[in-house]
């Protein structure tokens, strides 16, 4: 029986720019690109587990807007449940602590990219958002 993993992915908009970041090559998933973020902890909010990652892994603070997407996925080693939200940058900027690269993308350049597979439902959602506007 695999486990289930509560994840949190946060959809960083910034002058109309998502910001994308890299796995470390020693990563489950080495070198894809994901939403940053990580588990909810045990009494946490998504939002609040969301502001936290964000805090201690990119050294900014964000303000969690709507969600976005939820995706459930299976992959070797559990089954990821991601919840990604739309959020704004409040303080700060992005650092490499956890990630090995960042970019900032339009949404219609988001698939030139290599993504973890349960952030690809996010992106073909923006895409689309973007496309009908």
């Amino acid at each position: 029986m695999k486990k289930d993993i509560h994840v949190v992915g946060a959809v960083i908009v910034d002058n109309g720019k998502i910001l994308c970041a890299q796995r470390g090559a020693s990563k489950i998933l080495p070198l894809k690109w994901e939403f940053p973020g990580g588990k909810i902890e045990k009494g946490e909010t998504p939002q609040d587990a969301l502001k936290r990652e964000i805090k201690e892994e990119m050294h900014c603070e964000i303000e969690v807007g709507e969600q976005m997407e939820h995706t459930v996925y299976e992959y070797h080693f559990g089954i990821v449940h991601l919840t990604t939200y739309i959020c704004k940058l409040i303080d700060g900027k992005p650092k490499l602590t956890e990630h090995v690269a960042i970019q900032w993308l339009l949404p219609d350049e988001l698939q030139t990219l290599d993504w973890a597979p349960a952030d690809i439902p996010t992106i073909k959602k923006l895409i689309s958002l973007a496309t009908h506007k």
